[in-house]
């Protein structure tokens, strides 16, 4: 279409469609190539597990405590090269639902039922609301592929450890859960995925709505590849630090041995998790894995912002 033939920006009424195809062109290979860090983050959240004193010793941690990198080459090394993205494909899935559902959640909140001001200003009070409530919707739909990532990625250390292999892959994975929980068994853990998902939301979304407005209508900077750049540097940074804590507690309840009815071993809750990891480990124990967390979330957040801003401008969409 040729730059005179273009629609004029559009508001969000009619763009819902759109945005969902935006959001599938994003993340196929952003995911892809940042998978490593979330694999490596996922196992650092799993070391040195206190709760796992009451299944006996032979449930114990056996590898010391390793930083990322040493962890990296440990999963190179002892597992092979390839096994960095093992749960890859369900983590594809789930940012299709969770960062579509999140999007146009939050777009919806801020077009339709806040709305913004006259001149153009949108409070922060109901940024925050806004990119909580989005997150809550995004990653409770998105809540069984989030299960399989999770416990695939552990699959890897089980093998080294002399268990065995729980799923011969991704479908294998979901249709296992499905026939020993139930319906009910593909949302184990929803609770503190959702309160993960709400604390990186009202980083992420929050943070880089409310920086990019802020820049635009108090500083020289236009809206722009500047503008987007710095406000997600930002968004990215806040939202690792606000959302490893409840990252860390979501991992194990996530990964943690059932018995048959489908209740945890190991923890009752997602507070009863936060106690023993705090008793049992101390307090920084709820920052296992910001690191490679926060390396994963700055180039993603970096690149789902430029690009999706770019193809809104293209699509002749009003900008974020």
């Amino acid at each position: 279409m040729a730059p005179s033939e273009q629609v004029p920006p559009v508001r969000l009424r009619g763009y819902r469609g759109r945005a969902r195809g935006t959001i599938s062109k994003i993340f196929f290979p952003k995911t892809s190539a940042t998978f490593p860090l979330d694999l490596i983050k996922t196992r650092l959240q799993m070391q040195g597990e206190a709760a796992l004193a009451r299944l006996g010793d032979s449930a114990r941690e056996s590898a010391p405590y390793r930083g990322m990198v040493r962890t990296a080459l440990g999963i190179i090394q002892e597992e092979g090269f390839l096994k960095l993205w093992q749960g890859v494909t369900p983590a594809i899935y789930r940012h299709i639902v969770y960062s579509g559902g999140r999007m146009v959640t939050y777009e919806h909140l801020r077009e339709v039922v806040f709305g913004k001001s006259e001149d153009k200003h949108y409070p922060l009070w109901k940024s925050v609301i806004g990119g909580m409530m989005a997150g809550v919707v995004g990653q409770f739909l998105a809540n069984p592929t989030d299960l399989v990532k999770v416990q695939m990625q552990m699959e890897g250390k089980r093998k080294l450890e002399g268990k065995p292999l729980r799923f011969r892959g991704v479908h294998h994975a979901f249709a296992k859960i499905l026939s020993e929980g139930g319906i009910r068994g593909l949302w184990a853990g929803w609770v503190p995925n959702i309160q993960r998902a709400a604390l990186v939301n009202m980083g992420d979304l929050t943070t880089y709505d409310t920086v990019k407005h802020y820049l635009v209508l108090n500083t020289p900077l236009e809206d722009n590849i500047m503008t987007h750049g710095l406000s997600s540097l930002c968004s990215g940074l806040v939202a690792s630090i606000l959302a490893t804590p409840a990252d860390v507690i979501k991992s194990r309840i996530m990964n943690q041995p059932r018995d048959k009815q489908g209740r945890g071993l190991l923890y009752k809750s997602s507070t009863d998790c936060l106690i023993q990891a705090v008793q049992g480990e101390g307090f920084m124990s709820l920052y296992k894995g910001f690191l490679p967390s926060w390396l994963r979330m700055t180039p993603w957040s970096l690149v789902f912002w430029l690009t999706y801003e770019k193809i809104r401008e293209m699509s002749g969409v009003s900008p974020f």
